[in-house]
């Protein structure tokens, strides 16, 4: 890695971390940033600084979560306040009440809340509630949507899952796997076909795919989904740990006028602790324990440190500000790109994330943003983070604005992103 300097620190680090972690790391796609990882130090607003003291335009903010910016006021005044009278009980707070009232007040279809530690946790209690609440066994998800960590969901998955080749992670059952069925992302065809022949539990999607790059859904897709779910009985599930509350406070469900049944929540919801949430109709999620028989318990869910910031996050994001700004950057930095792009490409945005593809016309579902020229984006990313602008480091993520991402981040970036992508594409 070249920041135009010396990077000794974060060489020591990763050298060290290589006999500790698996592969050096401790998720995935940090690995990916070659020729290895840079170690932050601290992080402010729109900015990141590493061990070795360079400053980069973050627009991976945490994969998603910090559409406030990092360490914002506001959220670390709130979760001070909560340090100092404990962060984990053992019982209910009043937190996690104010926290759940938010929720179902900005989210349409969202009559119950349970929180649990992370988005991988909350599709796996999603998919768990409606074979429970159904009494089949089966799930219907789509190629290249990611939907955490856990069996069921990693069959032809996005994310990291894809960008190291292991769509269909080893270590699986195939009594598990065979309970899974894919169809395309925006294919009703095909997704009409299952629902058909098979008996589903839950339809599970990324209203926006967020985890091959970003790729919008067709117009017609999210109210055919929700027009075949209803006819064949099935529980349609959004996961909305990326759109929920970026899109928007009602998240993608109101930006698209779509309701599904249940919705899985978690990075902003936590002001960027570990967080994650089912929230859907009343009938289902009284299924859960203790008022019904799908189980689900945790040490730390509802923990009063993710409450307090997750209640500090929304109250900001009530007074708009964040999304005017995050959403102009998103504009203007896209826009940029694609006129700095001198080849075949994509530029998908939907508000305030977005991403590039390379070589290719258009990007509809995961199999077009496998076609996209990924070597050339990986070469693209080592020359941002250079220039010392951080963009992620696969191209099967998103890019994030925030609140931070004002004028003066957004001109200084254009220029790097301008000089990159003329000089390489």
């Amino acid at each position: 890695m070249d920041f135009g300097g010396e990077s000794v620190l974060s060489s020591e680090l990763w050298n060290k971390a290589q006999s500790l972690f698996a592969g050096g790391v401790n998720s995935p796609v940090r690995a990916a940033v070659k020729p290895f990882p840079f170690y932050t130090k601290s992080a402010k607003g729109a900015y990141l600084v590493t061990e070795d003291s360079k400053r980069l335009i973050d627009f991976v903010l945490g994969y998603g979560p910090l559409i406030l910016g990092h360490a914002h006021p506001r959220v670390i005044e709130a979760v001070k306040d909560q340090l100092e009278r404990g962060w984990l009980y053992g019982t209910p707070s009043k937190a996690e009440v104010e926290l759940a009232s938010l929720i179902t007040k900005h989210i349409p279809t969202a009559q119950k809340v349970r929180f649990v530690n992370s988005g991988t946790e909350a599709t796996m209690t999603a998919l768990r509630l409606s074979r429970g609440f159904t009494g089949r066994s089966k799930i219907l998800k789509f190629d290249g949507n990611y939907h955490g960590a856990h069996d069921y969901v990693l069959i032809d998955a996005g994310s990291a899952a894809s960008e190291f080749g292991v769509p269909f992670s080893h270590g699986i059952p195939s009594e598990v796997s065979s309970t899974v069925l894919v169809c395309p992302y925006n294919d009703l065809v095909c997704t009409e076909s299952v629902l058909r022949r098979e008996e589903i539990a839950g339809v599970i999607v990324e209203p926006v795919m967020g985890n091959m790059g970003v790729i919008p859904p067709e117009k017609d897709f999210l109210p055919g989904l929700r027009k075949l779910t209803s006819e064949y009985g099935a529980v349609l599930i959004f996961d909305e740990v990326i759109t929920g509350f970026r899109l928007g406070l009602g998240g993608a469900q109101s930006y698209f006028g779509v309701k599904p049944d249940l919705t899985t929540l978690g990075k902003i919801i936590g002001g960027g602790f570990p967080i994650g949430a089912v929230c859907g109709r009343k009938d289902i999620m009284d299924q859960l324990t203790p008022s019904g028989r799908v189980f689900n318990a945790g040490t730390f869910n509802a923990n009063p440190i993710s409450m307090t910031a997750g209640i500090a996050t929304i109250h900001e994001l009530e007074r708009g500000e964040v999304y005017r700004v995050s959403e102009k950057a998103a504009r203007i930095l896209s826009e940029e790109i694609d006129g700095a792009i001198r080849m075949d490409h994509v530029v998908n945005r939907v508000y305030n994330f977005f991403q590039f593809f390379l070589g290719v016309r258009d990007v509809k579902n995961a199999g077009d943003a496998r076609k996209a020229k990924r070597d050339l984006y990986v070469r693209i990313h080592e020359n941002l983070l250079r220039d010392g602008v951080f963009i992620p480091p696969s191209q099967f993520e998103a890019l994030f604005t925030s609140g931070a991402h004002d004028e003066e981040v957004v001109n200084q970036s254009a220029k790097v992103f301008k000089k990159v992508l003329e000089d390489l594409t």
